[in-house]
């Protein structure tokens, strides 16, 4: 079969742009082949560096062991939760006169409770000649004793949010209550 020779030229032409064509994308992809072996030294550090993969896998079973410690950090944080609930740290002092001919508020009621409100309310009556105290136990905020209005007062002045209670006079002692809470221990570390 022979050929013309405008075809053979025509064949010479595309085989020669072929050719071309050939020869830039093999200098495009020795272009690309230098710049991914650089990239690829810097992953794997010579000499006596550490190389970019170590250290990522490193990094992986830091963070997999930092993980594993919060997870019993939280569990001990949970555990510590519930043992603080149980605590007596709810704490409020009522100080009034028991008696209105005796001065200086040295009857007292006070509370300690835990988060449920359980715990004890004690009251001191100061009288001229002799002080007597009380103690009575408290559940849920409620004793099967009665209370008195001041053992009521600082059991819901302990059970209270955060922060000292703002007074509240006890009806028929107007102007001879105050209140003094104290801050759990959880407020002193603040």
């Amino acid at each position: 079969m022979s050929l013309t020779k405008s075809a053979a030229d025509l064949l010479a032409v595309i085989g020669t742009a072929a050719g071309a064509i050939g020869v830039l994308l093999a200098v495009l992809a020795h272009l690309r082949l230098r710049r991914l072996r650089r990239d690829y030294s810097v992953l794997q550090a010579g000499d006596d560096r550490e190389s970019f993969v170590s250290a990522s896998a490193r990094q992986v079973e830091a963070v997999a062991r930092l993980r594993a410690e919060l997870s019993a950090v939280e569990r001990r944080v949970s555990d510590l939760r519930l043992d603080v609930a149980d605590a007596l740290r709810h704490v409020a002092v009522v100080r009034y006169d028991a008696f209105r001919d005796m001065g200086g508020r040295m009857s007292f009621s006070a509370a300690l409770l835990d988060d449920a409100g359980d715990g004890v309310v004690f009251s001191a009556i100061h009288g001229r000649t002799e002080t007597r105290t009380y103690a009575k136990g408290v559940k849920a905020a409620d004793s099967d004793q009665p209370l008195s209005p001041e053992e009521r007062q600082a059991i819901t002045f302990a059970l209270r949010a955060e922060g000292a209670p703002a007074p509240v006079m006890t009806p028929g002692r107007a102007a001879a209550a105050s209140v003094t809470a104290v801050p759990a221990s959880s407020d002193l570390d603040d």
